[in-house]
């Protein structure tokens, strides 16, 4: 005998759609990411061009856990458009600075949903973001790291290739990461 289970409307809360939002913006920094390694695959920078690949996929899987807590939560998603991303740019170091901005503004955008979450008593989603936030220590950290390297070599780029080469910048590893809809990649 089949049930009928109705699901119960949630109430919009300010949460969600700062959620819903993310969920782009979180789309739109994995494009920009895709194009700072485009752009450092053009100039023979293979090493940057991978980091910024994996930095891609990783925006991208956060995205895909943010739809995967809404889908799980009966909260309706809408997956939106992203930005335009800067293609054009002079200097190795300005993707660099971009990137770190970046990410200093997605961290400025998660603390906003884990301030709404707390406000509005959502302990659940007080708790899922959590990660994110840690995660957002760590990429900014990262991007900080890198920048300081670029700085250091003074255009010399052999020397952030070699960096890259030897040491593991960022990618800590997603210990206790949300689930992402589809699985991650």
């Amino acid at each position: 005998m089949a049930s009928n289970v109705k699901k119960i409307a949630l109430k919009k809360s300010k949460f969600h759609e700062l959620l819903q939002t993310q969920v782009g913006n979180e789309f739109s920094a994995s494009q920009q990411y895709i194009a700072l390694a485009v752009w450092f695959d053009n100039e023979d920078l293979p090493r940057l061009a991978s980091h910024f690949y994996k930095q891609a996929l990783e925006e991208r899987n956060h995205a895909m856990m943010i739809v995967q807590f809404l889908m799980d939560n009966d909260i309706p998603v809408a997956i939106p458009g992203t930005a335009e991303p800067i293609n054009e740019f002079k200097a190795p170091r300005d993707l660099v600075d971009l990137a770190l901005r970046q990410e200093q503004q997605v961290t400025d955008q998660i603390v906003a949903l884990a301030r709404a979450a707390r406000e509005e008593g959502d302990y659940i989603g007080e708790q899922f973001m959590q990660w994110f936030l840690k995660e957002q220590v760590e990429e900014v950290s990262s991007m900080k790291t890198l920048l300081t390297i670029m700085d250091r070599a003074d255009g010399n780029m052999f020397y952030v290739e070699t960096f890259l080469t030897r040491e593991t910048v960022g990618d800590g590893g997603d210990s206790g990461a949300p689930t992402a809809a589809g699985g991650t990649v």
